[in-house]
């Protein structure tokens, strides 16, 4: 950590988001929410953060670093919601890249990055004509960038994401009777979980809804 409590989180609106900011400030943390559109403003400020109107789409990786400079942490889970594969990679993964770089110009050297389960081996098995390859690829190609940064990293991968409520109780990817759904109300808890306790560090943590506490499965 550095010497504020500052995280920004990129992606700001999204359904994680939203849900992690209160975890995040309950935990003691300032957040700062970007976001692109303003009427968004009153959203973020609900729940308790500082909303930051940015397009990160088209921010540059010294504006970037600008924005970071400062603070303990960046979580990136933003991501341009599909159906535009040019927008997609635009998002997804140059944003992610810049952002990673930023990181690193800026000396904020712990960085979350919100992947998805299975994200890589996904290539493995998906033709390039279909319609979610260009999410996977660049989700995959992200993760890699960070895997390779000189950032002290946590990549989660959850599940196919649910609207249910939290139950702080997950089971890793491997393990036996590991589903393949995670609530994004779990999603939250992990992220604030990884970065109030510094748990996974230099790790890539795939995970579902299960039955061993966050704190148990996660360190």
């Amino acid at each position: 950590m550095t010497e504020t409590n500052r995280i920004v989180i990129l992606g700001g609106h999204g359904k994680v988001a939203l849900l992690a900011a209160p975890l995040l400030e309950s935990a003691g943390f300032a957040v700062d929410s970007v976001i692109r559109d303003p009427a968004q403003v009153a959203d973020i400020e609900q729940v308790g953060a500082n909303p930051v109107v940015l397009d990160i789409e088209h921010m540059s990786t010294a504006e970037l670093a600008a924005l970071f400079t400062g603070a303990a942490a960046i979580v990136f889970s933003a991501g341009a919601g599909g159906g535009n594969p040019a927008r997609t990679r635009a998002v997804d993964f140059e944003a992610a890249t810049r952002a990673i770089a930023a990181a690193e110009q800026s000396g904020v050297n712990r960085f979350v990055m919100v992947s998805y389960a299975g994200s890589g081996s996904d290539l493995q098995r998906l033709d390039p004509a279909d319609s979610f390859y260009t999410y996977a690829k660049a989700k995959a190609d992200a993760d890699e960038v960070l895997r390779k940064s000189t950032l002290d990293y946590t990549i989660l991968g959850p599940g196919m994401l649910t609207l249910e409520p939290a139950t702080g109780k997950v089971d890793l990817a491997g393990t036996p009777c590991a589903g393949s759904h995670t609530s994004r109300a779990n999603v939250a808890t992990v992220i604030t979980h990884v970065l109030a306790t510094n748990a996974a560090i230099g790790q890539r943590v795939d995970f579902f809804d299960g039955k061993t506490p966050i704190a148990d499965a996660i360190n």
